[in-house]
């Protein structure tokens, strides 16, 4: 029988266990919000407010996916080793640091359990089009359960075994380094066209891109999506977050001396963003006085 657990019933965890439902799948899932549960039982999925009660249905070894923030991934494994038995395995699927999940791997192979960290993409519309899989962890263990990932995936092909452990989240780590790259320069084209003598239709700029020009992607789909669905953003606050990955991303890359000149001014732009008072500029605002007494512009102007 296929048969799997998810912890974790936020978009994401959701969208995986509805997509799996519909691939023939039981699936078992378990999240602290009762309006998850509740949308949860709505897409087929047995429901559980109680880790110990789903692990006690399965009917064979237990399969178990955590789909939760990468800061609560140790406390659900916490709460998990008392339910585990030897040849279970358990997979994290979010954004865990790579390191973390070696780590990860050893403490749960000193139990007998089998762990693999596995990458994941395509954010909410996984569910329907099927989601990317980096793999990472014991190669026996991925060939045996290959079947959930090909269910999983984009095309039944999107997935691949990445290597050891940590390899899965190393590659998805560096996944949306590159992916901090490209935004930042999609954003930085469309400021410079906004900015220019040309009263361009943005949208329509995006969506004449998507269409056959070299820079076509997913993400300049989403890019006339965005420019139609929040008309020309003008009612957006300039504040971009970042998940961590990013900052991971880039601290490795220090590490191991490999320069990432984009990613990194992509990681620093989205820190600039949140600046709404900036000592440093009222620093370089005061230095072009003193030097060429430039204008300033005093807050009481």
């Amino acid at each position: 029988m296929k048969e799997i657990g998810i912890i974790g019933l936020g978009r994401m965890g959701l969208g995986i266990g509805r997509r799996l439902v519909r691939k023939g799948w039981r699936v078992l899932g378990y999240d602290r919000s009762e309006d998850s549960l509740r949308r949860a039982e709505e897409g087929g999925i047995e429901s559980f407010d109680d880790v110990g009660f789903l692990c006690g249905e399965f009917s064979d070894r237990r399969l178990l996916w955590i789909m939760v923030p990468h800061v609560a991934v140790d406390d659900v494994l916490s709460s998990l080793k008392s339910e585990l038995f030897e040849g279970d395995i358990v997979i994290d699927g979010g954004n865990s640091f790579y390191k973390d999940s070696i780590r990860r791997f050893g403490e749960l192979s000193s139990i007998g359990v089998h762990f693999l960290d596995v990458g994941v993409s395509g954010g909410v519309w996984g569910e329907e089009q099927g989601y990317c899989l980096m793999v990472g962890g014991e190669e026996e263990v991925f060939r045996e359960i290959e079947g959930l990932f090909k269910d999983l995936s984009y095309g039944g092909d999107g997935y691949a075994y990445m290597g050891k452990p940590g390899s899965g989240h190393f590659v998805k780590m560096v996944h949306n380094g590159i992916e901090y790259g490209m935004m930042q320069a999609i954003a930085e084209g469309f400021e410079l066209m906004k900015e220019s003598e040309y009263d361009l239709n943005l949208e329509e700029v995006a969506r004449v891109y998507t269409r056959g020009s070299v820079i076509r992607s997913w993400l300049m789909e989403l890019t006339h999506r965005a420019l139609k669905d929040f008309q020309g953003l003008e009612g957006l606050e300039p504040v971009v977050e970042d998940s961590g990955e990013g900052r991971w991303t880039v601290q490795t890359a220090a590490q191991l001396g490999v320069p990432l000149w984009v990613i990194s001014d992509a990681l620093w732009n989205r820190f600039r963003s949140r600046q709404t008072d900036s000592f440093r500029d009222r620093l370089l605002s005061a230095l072009r006085y003193e030097f060429g007494r430039h204008e300033v512009k005093r807050k009481d102007d």
